[in-house]
């Protein structure tokens, strides 16, 4: 029976820059979508899967991140004091229920691989999971749920995959797939941002992950891979012979938060799922398509 999955790592090192001058003096994944910021949609997203240990891997400028996972007593006087209960409740349920948020940072941006490792001593030796907060996921059952499920079925390390047209295999880690039934496909291997002419499948990872302690074992060998970094597929890839790797065809929307078209279209798709915004949504794209 696999362990239960405790620990998460958000890797929010990141400097972002394609969203200056806006991330100029605030952590890009402190952009909101509606009126959350992208971390507290990751962080409430692995609180929904059991997760009660979160660690966020910062990097210098980051601090507006632990403070947003704090408590803040001016702010919740005042809201008292004024009986802005709503708001009070909306400030107060930002924090973990029952969880501790933890945070390193990443002296260099050394890769997505470094990242994680860089929590390892906070991680220990036990199964955790990797978020990516550029990659919202609007489903139904939180995707990391579903992971912890699957996981809980396969063991090994798992990551979510999506189909992806070939000419866009260069932007992701792709699996090498032996065995698939629709939902679960198991690798024999993973390869980093081919070129479709080298790619193994259109099945690529997207930013969720459960993986196991061997793959920190694998990071401390520091070895650069695409771009020069180090990558996490590349760990990953090196623990196929010693236990299994899955990937995981999430059911739910994925939107790239990392570009501006992606986070605009997550604006737009939750701010029409929210009931005391839909109709108004619905005016303005009516208004503007009219004003084309």
């Amino acid at each position: 029976m696999s362990k239960a999955i405790r620990k998460a790592v958000f890797p929010v090192a990141g400097l972002g820059t394609r969203f200056l001058p806006a991330t100029k003096a605030m952590p890009k994944e402190m952009l909101t979508v509606v009126d959350k910021p992208l971390i507290q949609y990751a962080v409430e997203e692995a609180a929904a899967a059991g997760i009660e240990v979160f660690i966020m891997v910062t990097s210098h400028g980051k601090a507006t991140l632990e403070d947003h996972f704090d408590r803040s007593p001016e702010l919740e006087r005042v809201l008292e004091a004024r009986g802005k209960t709503v708001e009070l409740e909306t400030v107060r349920a930002v924090l973990p229920p029952g969880g501790s948020v933890l945070s390193v940072r990443q002296p260099e941006p050394l890769g997505l691989g470094h990242a994680v490792w860089c929590a390892r001593e906070l991680i220990g030796d036990e199964p955790f999971a990797v978020i990516l907060c550029d990659d919202l996921v609007q489903a139904d059952k939180p995707c990391m749920s579903q992971m912890a499920e699957a996981y809980a079925e396969v063991g090994g390390n798992l990551a979510a995959v999506m189909e992806v047209p070939a000419e866009q295999t260069r932007r992701y880690g792709i699996l090498d797939v032996v065995e698939d039934d629709g939902r679960l496909a198991r690798a024999r291997g993973l390869v980093e941002k081919p070129a479709p002419e080298d790619a193994p499948s259109r099945l690529s990872i997207i930013g969720r992950y459960v993986l196991q302690p061997a793959v920190l074992q694998a990071l401390d060998r520091q070895e650069r891979g695409a771009g020069g970094e180090i990558q996490l597929t590349d760990a990953m890839a090196r623990t196929i012979p010693d236990m299994p790797f899955h990937g995981l065809r999430f059911e739910g929307t994925r939107f790239d938060c990392g570009s501006k078209p992606g986070f605009l279209e997550a604006n737009l798709a939750c701010a029409l799922a929210r009931p005391d915004l839909a109709e108004s949504m619905r005016e303005i794209i009516e208004r503007l398509g009219g004003a084309r």
